[in-house]
């Protein structure tokens, strides 16, 4: 959806469980030498300011990269990576989570549709930034090279179409990329609107709960994990 603001929920507890489990799965594929492809089919601005208007207003990120206490997850690593070149104050989007952590070798390829969102993320990153709708662009540069890699799929769910319709992309690409690792993320609503997607989707599920926010009505974080590699648990 074009009016979708990441900004409002950059840092929160939401994207805290994304990116964990996004950076954990990505230390995995990168323990093999051979290079891989990383696609995202909504990737947002990619890079964020924690002071800025957006954040402020809802200060989701006070409950999330505020509380969140540091260990020996490569999350962190990516994280440190990030601010040691845009500050203190920024916090990464999937994109720079990524990308901290790919290779030389490896490719990195982004939709976003939003133009002012396309506009921000070209300029935060160096990777192939595609101003096209997602699931129609994945689509279209499937299976890339190199065919070993993973899909990232985070819409908005502004819809609750969306959820068929990411169901019915993953079947689409998974015919054309079957050896791709495809994450999934959703919202754990007070409705379940999710739980139809989950089943038709089948592979591994992650979800994690926290406490209501003002102002947001997720009640939690999940994912669903097709072609998991070998060892994810431990890192989820």
């Amino acid at each position: 959806m074009l009016s979708y603001q990441h900004g409002y929920h950059a840092g929160g507890p939401a994207d805290i469980h994304k990116h964990r489990a996004l950076a954990g799965v990505l230390s995995l594929l990168t323990r093999k030498a051979r290079p891989l492809t990383y696609m995202e089919t909504h990737a947002g601005r990619g890079l964020y300011d924690l002071t800025d208007a957006m954040a402020s207003k809802t200060g989701e990120w006070r409950a999330g990269i505020g509380k969140a206490v540091r260990d020996d997850h490569p999350y962190w690593t990516a994280l440190d990576r990030v601010r040691a070149h845009f500050g203190a104050d920024a916090y990464p989007g999937s994109p720079l989570i990524a990308q901290a952590l790919l290779r030389a070798g490896d490719r990195c390829i982004l939709m976003e549709l939003h133009p002012a969102e396309h506009a921000a993320l070209a300029e935060a990153i160096d990777a192939e930034v595609h101003k096209r709708d997602g699931f129609e662009g994945a689509l279209a540069l499937s299976p890339p090279a190199p065919r070993r890699g993973l899909m990232l799929i985070d819409p908005s769910y502004e819809l609750k179409t969306e959820y068929a319709a990411t169901a019915d992309f993953v079947r689409a690409l998974l015919a054309k990329w079957p050896e791709a690792v495809v994450m999934v993320w959703y919202p754990i609503l007070p409705d379940r609107r999710h739980t139809a997607m989950v089943e038709a989707l089948g592979g591994q599920v992650h979800e994690t709960r926290f406490p209501p926010h003002k102002g947001r009505g997720m009640e939690g974080s999940g994912l669903v994990i097709l072609n998991a590699p070998h060892g994810v648990e431990k890192v989820l």
